[in-house]
């Protein structure tokens, strides 16, 4: 097989719990929180400074790299982790979230989904086996079945349709599926905010006994309480001995409550997006370096950080190279998000085993501003 999860520790004051997940290129720790890669890299980070922040997985998207350069491209220059040099685990997901964002750019049928390029314009079509076939290619270690990506808020028959397309879907891409001892094929949880829906997804999924199960149709506008709300009663449901994984999520709220109810795997463009606007995590709460406050400011951006822009830069400097829109900048900025989210995920690891993982929880809370 592809992929090997194994369960570690499970706490005894939450449904938290700490695994391994092997694959070819290496086991990623788990709960583990995944930096996004989208066109094969990580923006302004090389592969070893990935390395250097303790980064174990990284994501590319199917959708962005049939555009471009092609998959037969990456193929023929030996696969996604030869082509971008990194030769620890990715993940790849199906395009299936990127062909719903494009709203009236793209038509869904029974077979798959009729879109027009984001760069061109220019029509093209991706089925469940196309997307199977891509992802092969691209020889991520994980790689996801396509998916209707349901829009929020979603009336019951739509979501209903919606999520039967994606069962669908997911045996298609199943059976179209070939190198299934170099990749492993993760099934994505449909459903909308519909419990008996939800529900249901996972039980036609569970059928197809695929590697892992993620749940997709989350962080797409709903407000938190209702996230929180599917997560309690899915992640019981979901199966013990396999990954968990919550598509699209970053914050550090997000995080903390994901985990606290048992999911392994998390990944966003959060971290990435916001240091290129200027904006920061901290132990303390969110900064926008861009402001006056910080003209003057010749201490860290977090004074309990460790990363290498915190060692080495002020927020003074740091509000000048944003204000001067220096490449560095931004550069320095991702620097630091990407560091604070794998080292706070490596804390909540720590924390799991400790069994205090609620006492950390709240006392970042506490201290980053957030609401118990």
């Amino acid at each position: 097989m592809a992929l090997e999860y194994k369960l570690l520790y499970e706490s005894k004051e939450c449904n938290a719990r700490l695994g391994e997940i092997h694959t070819p290129h290496g086991v990623i720790e788990t709960p583990i929180f995944m930096p996004v890669g989208t066109k094969a890299t990580v923006k302004t980070m090389t592969p070893d400074e990935l390395k250097d922040l303790e980064a174990q997985i990284i994501l590319s998207n199917t959708y962005h790299l049939y555009l471009r350069p092609g998959h037969s491209l990456v193929k023929e220059a030996g696969g996604l982790h030869k082509f971008m040099n990194w030769d620890r685990p990715i993940l790849t997901d199906s395009g299936g979230f990127q062909v719903f964002s494009l709203g009236k750019m793209r038509k869904i049928t029974e077979e798959g989904v009729v879109f027009k390029s984001h760069i061109d314009g220019s029509e093209h079509f991706i089925s469940p086996e196309k997307a199977v076939e891509i992802q092969n290619c691209l020889g991520s270690d994980i790689m996801m079945a396509f998916d209707e990506c349901t829009p929020y808020p979603a009336t019951y028959e739509y979501a209903k349709q919606s999520m039967e397309r994606t069962t669908r879907w997911a045996k298609r891409c199943k059976e179209a599926h070939k190198n299934t001892d170099k990749q492993a094929l993760f099934g994505i949880v449909q459903g909308s905010m519909y419990k008996d829906l939800r529900l249901e997804s996972l039980r036609q999924l569970v059928e197809l006994d695929l590697p892992g199960y993620a749940l997709g149709g989350l962080s797409v506008g709903e407000p938190a309480e209702i996230m929180k709300e599917v997560l309690d009663y899915m992640v019981h449901e979901m199966p013990r001995n396999k990954p968990r994984y919550l598509m699209g999520v970053g914050s550090p709220d997000y995080i903390f409550e994901a985990v606290e109810r048992g999911i392994d795997m998390a990944d966003c463009v959060m971290p990435t997006r916001m240091a290129r606007n200027g904006a920061f995590m901290t132990s303390k709460g969110r900064i926008t370096i861009k402001n006056a406050v910080h003209r003057n400011d010749f201490s860290p951006i977090d004074d309990e950080c460790e990363c290498y822009c915190c060692k080495n830069y002020s927020r003074a400097y740091l509000r000048h190279l944003f204000k001067e829109n220096e490449i560095l900048g931004a550069r320095l900025a991702t620097i630091h998000n990407l560091f604070f989210l794998i080292n706070l995920m490596k804390n909540i690891r720590i924390s799991i085993r400790e069994e205090r993982f609620l006492e950390f929880k709240n006392d970042f809370y506490q201290k980053y501003g957030y609401k118990k």
